[in-house]
């Protein structure tokens, strides 16, 4: 294989565009010929996965930043990508510089932005918005719970930082959703997200905070086995169960013994109920410190 070739299909995962292998001395026909005689697999016009298995999403996402210089994965298809929102509607979506609306071609979907400046990163390999970005660009079409979701994700799974999600939506004030944002980042800077193992055990810490009530520890080892809310001073264990508690109960049983050796009380909520029924939440935790 031409070492150009191999080179940009090792960093693409298989994935190589012709405006690329024209720009390291190939002519068009070489490019047209090759695909025709390997078996190159065309994606989007000019933009070719060279393997024979099949495609993956990571690919996708190369292929479609790889439809034009300086494309960027955004909106959900980066949201999907940093793990922050679900997306599969059978087109990616991606930011280019320049003006005017979005416009679909095929299984594309390309929007243009004069305001990428401080908003672009690298993220496993692929140019993308910043996650930061992507919460701003996500806005518009989320309702609040949603926007607040993906928010408490962003910082959960360390895609960005508080401070990072303020400053982004200060760049971009007046457009939809931006506002909450800058209340999202202010109101809860101090809290751990990045200790949290779900979306719920983050949502809990928003409502105790909230409700003024004292800040937990989240997933630290008590009696030898790992507690999700624990108050070291009151002696109190939270457990969130999520749907596969009663799958695991005969577990979920030893290490309640376990926390009740060392001297807590233990007590259980759905997390169903952290969304739905906040109050059964502040009922069981500690009000104040002793």
């Amino acid at each position: 294989m031409d070492y150009q070739l191999r080179r940009l299909a090792a960093r693409q995962a298989d994935v190589v565009a012709r405006w690329q292998l024209v720009g390291v001395g190939w002519s068009r026909g070489k490019v047209a010929h090759h695909a025709a005689r390997y078996g190159w697999r065309r994606v989007h016009p000019g933009v070719y996965v060279l393997n024979a298995c099949a495609i993956t999403r990571r690919q996708l996402w190369f292929a479609a930043v790889l439809t034009r210089p300086q494309s960027r994965l955004s909106h959900e298809s980066a949201g999907a990508c940093y793990g922050i929102c679900r997306f599969d509607r059978g087109y990616e979506v991606i930011t280019r510089p320049g003006t005017g609306g979005r416009r679909r071609h095929g299984a594309l979907l390309v929007f243009r932005s004069t305001s990428l400046d401080g908003d672009v990163a690298r993220f496993s390999g692929l140019p993308v918005t910043t996650a930061a970005r992507v919460l701003v660009d996500l806005a518009p079409g989320l309702s609040e719970q949603r926007l607040a979701r993906a928010f408490r994700e962003t910082i959960r799974l360390r895609r960005s930082t508080t401070r990072r999600i303020r400053d982004a939506a200060e760049r971009h004030r007046g457009r939809p959703g931006t506002r909450l944002l800058a209340e999202l980042a202010t109101r809860y800077s101090a809290i751990p997200y990045v200790r949290t193992r779900s979306d719920a055990e983050s949502r809990a810490l928003e409502l105790l905070q909230d409700a003024g009530r004292p800040t937990p520890l989240v997933n630290v080892t008590i009696g030898g086995e790992e507690a999700d809310l624990v108050w070291l001073e009151e002696k109190v264990i939270v457990e969130l169960d999520g749907p596969q508690f009663h799958r695991f109960a005969a577990e979920d049983a030893r290490k309640a013994e376990r926390w009740r050796n060392a001297g807590f009380a233990v007590r259980r909520i759905s997390t169903e109920a952290v969304y739905g029924s906040p109050l059964e939440l502040l009922d069981i935790c500690p009000r104040t410190r002793r």
